[in-house]
């Protein structure tokens, strides 16, 4: 599979090494009365260095292709635990395909039955110097079933064409940018302490969205594609969902921003 990535620069490299053995030897008191406190400006040496070869100071970003063939799998569950990282999910085009998308590792846990496929992105599994974004594209033909947290990083999930089993979204820190799907067997937990959060309803979809905002969160709704249902839950308008039944989707936020589009 292909791979995205750019490698550790050398002198950074030798830097961690340069550190670590200095903090060895004085840790055995094998200094006598050197500062280790003195080779701090050979940090910025070296990020200097850095910027002229490469034109940024980061240590690494790194992110491998991957996609996973569907077979006869016909549901499946994505658990992501992302930490710092910033997540990307959307519909796969390519049809015969599971999964696809770009990782920090060649591919994530997955486990396969017969008819059901299971996989997890953990921060746990990768490097803690890859920071690059996880993308995954999901099948549009079958159900999917999420469980997606984050702590600092943004979450940009765009669902409209994903067939939802059940979904819980969480982050701490970061921000949410979250487009319904058309369908949802049972209702669209989402959960945000800090940031801002983005829910976007399509032209023609059909969606409840039940607020439950703490008093420091700032709500802005849409009132050309919402109607007010009751204090907290709203509706969208302009719905063209034929059979589809309507998609519950039930926020909570502490503190922030929250837009309904």
């Amino acid at each position: 599979m292909p791979t995205k990535e750019t490698r550790a620069p050398l002198l950074w490299s030798l830097l961690l090494i340069v550190i670590g053995v200095v903090w060895l030897l004085d840790s055995f008191l094998l200094l006598g009365d050197f500062n280790p406190l003195g080779l701090l400006p050979l940090v910025l040496v070296i990020a200097g260095a850095q910027i002229l070869l490469g034109g940024d100071i980061q240590l690494i970003t790194k992110t491998h292709s991957f996609f996973l063939t569907r077979g006869s799998v016909q549901s499946g569950t994505i658990e992501v635990s992302a930490a710092d990282i910033d997540v990307e999910i959307r519909p796969l085009q390519r049809e015969g395909r599971l999964i696809a998308g770009q990782f920090a590792v060649p591919r994530p846990q997955f486990k396969f039955t017969e008819l059901e496929a299971q996989l997890r992105f953990m921060r746990a599994d990768t490097p803690w110097y890859a920071f690059g974004d996880w993308q995954i594209a999901l099948a549009q033909d079958l159900p999917w079933q999420l469980f997606i947290t984050s702590h600092l990083g943004q979450l940009n999930l765009d669902l409209s064409d994903v067939i939802i089993q059940d979904a819980v979204i969480a982050t701490g820190l970061g921000d949410i940018r979250l487009v319904a799907p058309r369908e949802a067997l049972a209702p669209i937990y989402v959960q945000t302490a800090l940031g801002v959060c983005t829910l976007i309803t399509p032209p023609g979809y059909a969606t409840r969205i039940t607020v439950n905002a703490g008093r420091m969160v700032t709500l802005k709704v849409n009132e050309t594609r919402y109607l007010t249902e009751a204090t907290g839950v709203y509706r969208s308008v302009d719905v063209d969902q034929g059979d589809w039944p309507i998609v519950e989707i039930v926020l909570t936020a502490t503190f922030g921003d929250v837009y309904l589009t």
